[in-house]
């Protein structure tokens, strides 16, 4: 599925890390002196793309949950994860199909928080395994990138809600990766020892997928 979504669009001016306050964490790709990665281009728009559009999710049957390896594996409903205490993220989007949206500002809950919450990371986890509402779609993730200051599980994109076609109720979102890797429609999220290969990977996409190092595909 493709398509663009025309309220999203941005002004001409890039926003700056300097237009986020008020206790936003700045991801640190944004104080780049060019922030573009290579093999990409500014979209002032924001893309809707997607393998089969958006699952049908109701807020009152949607569960949030995280195991694995984990002291305290935990789950959370709509209502309980509104209540966690919340971040607001500035950071860049880039899509592994060349193009990046600069200067967005998330709110939700911190990744951090999240394993916190449950108990903290056992001894040897290595990975996480996201795990998306739509078809059993997984992507894989080392859990040093996941961990970073900037990442979070995001219900508002720009102070508004996000929307189905953009991963709402609420998506991953892991700056520093490739979008693929920040999943849509998230259900839940599993602590491994090892890396496991998600849809996009195990269909050619690359295990880590640095935009400013180009992994885009293989290993």
């Amino acid at each position: 599925m493709f398509g663009m979504d025309q309220n999203k669009t941005q002004q001409e001016r890039i926003p700056t890390p300097e237009d986020a306050v008020g206790g936003v964490i700045v991801s640190p790709d944004t104080r780049r002196v060019n922030r573009v990665p290579p093999g990409q281009s500014r979209t002032k728009k924001w893309p809707i793309l997607d393998a089969s559009g958006p699952p049908p999710i109701s807020l009152e049957r949607w569960k949030f949950s995280i195991g694995g390896m984990l002291a305290c594996p935990m789950e959370w409903d709509w209502r309980e994860f509104q209540e966690l205490e919340r971040v607001k993220v500035f950071s860049d989007f880039h899509c592994v199909t060349h193009w990046s949206r600069l200067g967005n500002s998330w709110e939700g809950v911190s990744t951090r928080s999240l394993i916190e919450l449950a108990g903290g990371a056992l001894p040897g986890a290595q990975y996480v395994v996201a795990r998306g509402y739509d078809d059993g779609f997984t992507t894989n993730l080392p859990l040093a990138d996941f961990l970073a200051e900037d990442a979070l599980v995001a219900f508002l994109h720009d102070g508004q809600p996000l929307t189905a076609e953009h991963g709402g109720p609420a998506r991953l979102i892991v700056p520093q990766l490739y979008a693929w890797k920040s999943a849509k429609w998230i259900a839940g999220l599993e602590l491994v020892d090892c890396d496991k290969a998600g849809f996009w990977e195990r269909n050619g996409y690359h295990m880590h997928g640095d935009p400013w190092k180009e992994e885009r595909f293989g290993w």
